[in-house]
């Protein structure tokens, strides 16, 4: 079968994109990080989502990206926001510098050792926009880029960024992924997650997950603090 490299945050959207790429016939090889996230309990949430999946491996990898700080999920000395505007198009704090770029650097690394042409990651260009390392352009130009810088590529073996949630609403993504047989109550999506995954209920990532819920007509599972 075919090989896939799937970048697995323990969230709503990473599972979904897991689960989307096990339909289509991938034998699904999980990445996760702990970059030095206040929301640790997503890692909790990733083994969970990967043994759920029946992937082949799951590797979590130490990187901490706590030592450059900028962003509220990496850095103590800015706060999680609770009231932004969910319909703006500025980048908000919870961006995270780099994190997509290194991420999608090991995992075509980590696709290179095991064989495999495909990374699935689950970026999303519709619902809050805001982050530069979710828009179709930037995984075009990593992609390009991907393809000049590993011996596999120059062999040959060309590799691609798989975005299958790029264009899809939160309601959309969360009726695909009930229609695959995920069980959203594994994930976690918070911002600010306490030790258990209960969830804040006020953060963005709260507010958008509820809504595409609430949209699709379906119950959130989530169990708040």
């Amino acid at each position: 079968m075919k090989k896939a490299v799937i970048l697995l945050s323990g969230g709503l959207d990473s599972a979904t994109t897991l689960y989307m790429a096990k339909d289509q016939g991938f034998d699904c090889y999980a990445l996760s990080f702990d970059y030095g996230q206040k929301h640790s309990s997503e890692l909790s949430a990733a083994k969970a989502i990967a043994e759920s999946a029946g992937v082949i491996e799951h590797k979590i990898i130490p990187l901490n990206l706590r030592l450059i700080g900028g962003s509220a999920l990496t850095d103590d000395s800015f706060s999680v926001p609770t009231d932004s505007d969910l319909t703006s198009s500025d980048i908000p704090v919870t961006y995270v510098p780099a994190r997509n770029t290194v991420f999608l650097s090991i995992a075509m690394g980590y696709a290179e050792v095991i064989g495999s042409q495909n990374i699935f990651i689950g970026v999303n260009a519709v619902d809050y926009s805001g982050y530069p390392d979710c828009r179709p352009e930037f995984i075009h130009a990593f992609e390009v880029m991907a393809n000049l810088a590993t011996k596999a590529s120059v062999e040959g073996q060309k590799l691609k960024i798989n975005t299958p949630l790029i264009d899809l609403t939160k309601a959309e993504i969360v009726t695909q992924g009930t229609k695959l047989g995920l069980d959203y109550a594994l994930t976690v999506s918070c911002y600010q997650a306490d030790a258990a995954g209960k969830a804040c209920g006020v953060c963005d990532s709260c507010r958008l997950r509820a809504q595409g819920f609430a949209d699709a007509g379906l119950s959130d599972p989530t169990i708040y603090s």
